[in-house]
């Protein structure tokens, strides 16, 4: 078994991006959020996704439909079927090699639950590993000014698990500089300002009625990939050319809507 062979068989279950990380890499992040606190014998860390539709986020971009377009097969239905099965199915392969996987959400560590440490020198329960990093470690993408991770291939539209193996596997180089361009479109798109020169402020996306959502069992962070911040952001990458997966026609259409927190209409510019 090499890195080869692991490739394909994520891309026979499903997958659209693959990177290989090896775990030397994550040897520097606290162990709260380290593949090692799981799994210390890991050797490889393996980052899979599949793409988000890019028609999954059609009846958000026209205001028209949240749940069962993006909502179940951009978000909840992608990661805990789709993603899920290609995830499940590459851990069977692996292990049916006689070297140990462990699958893992790709989730965001605020909000989760939190135990107590089972004994001394181990971090508390649930560890939840940096997914950012990981992403980047295994050559994927890396964190734009929006707080989103984004790849060459699909710029924001992806979601991410993760595959630890014991098995050492030739390592992908880590992803070097940026998609992201810093051109501000996602800011701009913000009509609660809450993207700024200091980051993201969660507290206030989390009560965005622009098409940021949040899940059961997700953690207290909200899904931001539908939000108006990253529409703004794919429109841009994909109108500058940087998403390999090109489309005939442009995504924006018409002008972007807008509410306010109290539900009520905005007037917007594209």
């Amino acid at each position: 078994m090499n890195a080869q062979d692991v490739k394909a068989w994520a891309r026979e279950f499903g997958a659209d991006l693959v990177g290989i990380a090896p775990a030397a890499r994550f040897a520097e992040l606290p162990l709260e959020r380290s593949p090692l606190a799981i799994f210390p014998e890991c050797r490889s860390v393996l980052v899979v996704g599949r793409r988000i539709l890019r028609g999954a986020l059609r009846g958000v971009e026209e205001g028209t439909n949240f749940q069962s377009t993006y909502g179940l097969f951009g978000f909840r239905w992608l990661e805990d079927n789709f993603l899920a099965k290609t995830t499940y199915d590459l851990t069977c392969r692996i292990e049916a090699g006689g070297f140990e996987a462990v699958p893992l959400f790709g989730y965001c560590e605020e909000g989760m639950p939190r135990g107590l440490p089972v004994a001394g020198g181990k971090p508390a329960p649930n560890v939840i590993v940096d997914l950012d990093f990981a992403a980047r470690a295994a050559g994927l993408g890396a964190v734009g000014r929006g707080g989103f991770l984004l790849t060459p291939e699909y710029g924001t539209r992806q979601r991410l698990a993760l595959v630890l193996t014991d098995a050492e596997l030739e390592a992908a180089a880590a992803f070097e500089g940026s998609v992201c361009d810093d051109c501000g479109s996602c800011a701009a798109a913000c009509p609660f300002g809450a993207i700024g020169g200091s980051g993201v402020d969660y507290r206030v996306c989390g009560k965005c009625p622009n098409g940021a959502t949040s899940g059961p069992g997700r953690g207290s962070r909200p899904d931001r990939l539908a939000a108006a911040c990253a529409r703004a952001c794919l429109v841009h990458l994909e109108g500058e050319g940087k998403c390999r997966n090109a489309f005939t026609n442009c995504f924006r259409k018409r002008e972007p809507w807008a509410l306010d927190l109290f539900r009520r209409p905005l007037e917007t510019k594209s």
